[in-house]
């Protein structure tokens, strides 16, 4: 017979509940946690071994939305189910990731999927804040190798009055949206994400709802706790690869060559300086130490590398790679009616970054039906964001939009 753990937290006036019953058995860790009628299926999985040719850690962290959860039957007219994921959604994986993917260890080169599924929705409790508690606790539990937990809060603000996670009708009426998310290390409470939308408030509010927060995160994170002290596994240990020997042969071959890619070039040309020696570097690795794992080591030092020089020369020169000093600011520059015919057109200039806005404006019939498992209805304002591969002087396929 099935055992289920079961643990509960009160949320002002709401009970979150956990329960640990091997829904996935197959997944390295999983949980099932309600607030409310809204109620979420967090799992995750490791790959038993490394891809040999991965220098990066492969996370990916996906929250599924179901219509049955709303007791909705959406989608085209001659296909009803579920397509491509809806722009909440795609939010909604972005929020999990940012704040779990810092947690993990860097030498760590397995491949990893969450998934957060929404099996249930009330109509008053967002699942995403709940889906990233959830997340938490599965990774928590598991094997994978992490350090958590991780805790979260929404706060809002009605009435001068701060809500902690708002109901959607809540969240109408106030001035503040402020996502927070924090861990716990050497016993202190540490912010590590902050996500807001507010209605130009002042700079005081949004500490009052940092402190606020603190309180309830802290909450969460002794839950958690106590949820991985009777259902969590032991971690798998991942071994770190050293090797004394290719390091000196790094720093040897290394010598002052990225200090001068960074601060003797001049700024049209660092990137280009930068680019080369990276490439003559990747050679080098290639031709002398071509085990994966040295080639990993490579890459990891080389990063380093770079940090540390930053490092240095900011705290103890002042000095930053493009020549400004600390106190001060890359240039700004803005020209409007660039483009013809269009409504609307502008340019806005960062140093080396700029952003080309157009505006078209639409007739009335002109507005997107939306059809989704929390919102039915209509969008008059849309906002499309490209970043082509011209943008960093890279060349890739250019394909639908990325989440």
């Amino acid at each position: 017979m099935e055992t289920i753990k079961e643990f509960k937290l009160e949320l002002n006036g709401r009970e979150l509940s956990v329960q640990i019953r091997n829904l996935a058995e197959k997944a390295n860790g999983e949980a099932l946690v309600r607030y409310g009628d809204t109620l979420i299926l967090a799992t995750c999985v490791m790959a038993n071994s490394e891809s040999e040719e991965t220098s990066f850690f492969p996370l990916s962290v996906n929250y599924e939305e179901k219509y049955y959860a709303a007791g909705k039957i959406r989608g085209p007219r001659y296909i009803k189910r579920e397509g491509r994921p809806s722009d909440e959604a795609v939010i909604n994986s972005r929020l999990i990731d940012r704040a779990i993917r810092p947690r993990f260890p860097k030498n760590l080169y397995r491949e990893v999927q969450v998934i957060t599924t929404c099996l249930a929705w009330d109509g008053e409790n967002d699942p995403d804040i709940i889906g990233l508690i959830a997340s938490s606790i599965a990774l928590s539990i598991s094997n994978i190798p992490w350090s958590g937990p991780v805790s979260a809060v929404r706060i809002g603000k009605n009435n001068n009055e701060l809500i902690l996670n708002p109901t959607y009708e809540q969240k109408e009426n106030s001035g503040l949206d402020l996502v927070l998310t924090a861990v716990k290390e050497n016993g202190s409470l540490l912010i590590n994400m902050i996500e807001c939308g507010a209605d130009e408030i002042q700079e005081e509010t949004i500490l009052e709802g940092l402190k606020f927060g603190k309180k309830y995160l802290e909450e969460i994170i002794n839950f958690q706790n106590e949820i991985i002290k009777n259902a969590g596994k032991e971690k798998t240990k991942i071994e770190s690869f050293k090797d004394l020997k290719l390091e000196k042969e790094l720093k040897k071959w290394l010598g002052n060559k990225l200090e001068k890619a960074f601060y003797q070039a001049p700024a049209s040309h660092e990137k280009n300086e930068l680019e080369v020696l990276k490439k003559d570097f990747s050679d080098f690795i290639e031709k002398n130490f071509p085990e994966p794992k040295q080639i990993r080591f490579a890459v990891d030092f080389f990063e380093k590398e770079i940090e540390k020089i930053l490092h240095e020369n900011v705290l103890k020169n002042g000095t930053r790679p493009d020549g400004r000093g600390l106190d001060q600011i890359r240039e700004l520059e803005a020209e409007v009616a660039l483009i013809p015919r269009s409504h609307g057109s502008a340019l806005f200039c960062r140093g080396q970054t700029k952003a080309l806005s157009i505006l078209t404006l639409g007739a009335p019939a002109d507005q997107q039906i939306l059809e989704g498992m929390e919102i039915v209805g209509k969008k008059r304002f849309m906002h499309h964001y490209n970043f082509p591969p011209y943008s960093s002087g890279e060349i890739k396929p250019i394909r639908g939009p990325g989440r």
